[in-house]
């Protein structure tokens, strides 16, 4: 029996343009129970706008968990509506392209229903929920000048996040995540850590070690370890990834066995490689680690040896920027990229993939 979902979406501008968020969300048809919600800010648009981003986030909410279902759009908006059940024309240059995205993720036969404002409560939270998070947000951050901090806004908490030294998956460029293979460094990666270890030490060193409980990241934080005389903890949210069936295979294997598999994990950060961990989950489980790390070494440092996501998201959360910036960047193996966390919770970008020499 096919599976029938139900699309609940919104959008909303304070200001008109001004402040805007979306809010979607799909439900089961016949239980009417969410199956999963998403709720952002977009920056400065207007209602139409922010309207059309939530009916395209409904849809890849279905392309990502019901691919296959039968789908029911519903909103109060009845511009969308009716321009996407081709009953109006769509003339603002604006909306052309969110409208011809929604048309590509509308799977065939969706049927597109208008509700009153009252039947769309749901999603309307959503939308507000994430206009009034974006504006706390705002109002309680209270020294964006991370230069002019001194000693009197105490003491940062500072995590040096080492990535590992290279190991034959590393040289091989092949995927390597949490529950697959566990390789070791190569002599090449000893050598890495040994000058990673070196550098760290040099450069004032630190008061802590925590390590991800994969092979190549303990062999790395060892060397760490005796450079600096501490003990190394485990921790396991800053692990890698897990990339399920792919681990072991290249990029090129991968697109040539599972390519409908992989255009799916490209496009969204909500998907997972088969058997593996979605993106979303990663910078979930690194956001908790995260603030363990700060709780537990506030006002020290402390050398975190993880591996290419988990820093990439590290970094992502310091900056405060959105998930696709992880796609651009690069980080060598045993680079050191270091973040400080005030205790207002204010970030510090150090530095990034530095490599020692």
């Amino acid at each position: 029996m096919t599976a029938r979902i139900i699309v609940e979406a919104d959008g909303g501008s304070r200001g008109n343009p001004g402040p805007a968020s979306y809010g979607a969300l799909i439900r089961d048809a016949d239980t009417g129970a969410v199956i999963a919600e998403r709720g952002e800010t977009i920056g400065v648009a207007t209602n139409n706008v922010a309207e059309y981003s939530g009916l395209i986030a409904g849809l890849e909410l279905v392309r990502d968990h019901a691919p296959d279902a039968e789908v029911e759009v519903r909103m109060d908006s009845k511009l969308v509506i009716e321009q996407m059940a081709g009953r109006w024309k769509i003339k603002h240059p604006d909306m052309k392209p969110l409208a011809a995205k929604a048309q590509t993720l509308a799977p065939t036969g969706t049927v597109w229903t208008w509700i009153p404002r009252e039947e769309n409560s749901a999603a309307d939270a959503l939308v507000n929920a994430a206009l009034d998070g974006a504006a706390a947000e705002k109002k309680t951050e209270k020294n964006p000048l991370v230069g002019w901090k001194s000693g009197l806004d105490g003491a940062p908490t500072t995590i040096i996040l080492l990535r590992h030294g290279v190991t034959e998956s590393t040289t091989r460029k092949l995927f390597c995540g949490s529950g697959g293979a566990d390789p070791g460094l190569t002599s090449t990666g000893e050598e890495q850590a040994q000058r990673a270890a070196t550098w760290i030490a040099n450069h004032g060193g630190a008061d802590a070690i925590v390590s991800s409980p994969l092979r190549r990241t303990r062999e790395t934080a060892a060397f760490v370890s005796r450079e600096l005389g501490l003990d190394v903890e485990l921790e396991a949210g800053i692990a890698e990834a897990a990339f399920g069936e792919w681990d072991g295979f290249s990029f090129g294997e991968v697109m040539e066995r599972w390519p409908e598999e992989l255009d799916h994990w490209l496009g969204s950060t909500a998907v997972a490689p088969p058997g593996g961990e979605p993106f979303d989950s990663v910078y979930e489980r690194v956001t908790a680690a995260r603030d363990r790390l700060i709780e537990t070494y506030a006002g020290k440092t402390v050398v975190a040896v993880s591996h290419v996501t988990p820093i990439k998201m590290m970094v992502r959360l310091a900056l405060d920027a959105p998930m696709p910036v992880i796609y651009k960047m690069e980080l060598a193996p045993a680079s050191i990229t270091t973040i400080s966390w005030w205790p207002d919770g204010t970030p510090s970008l150090r530095n990034f993939s530095v490599v020692p020499d």
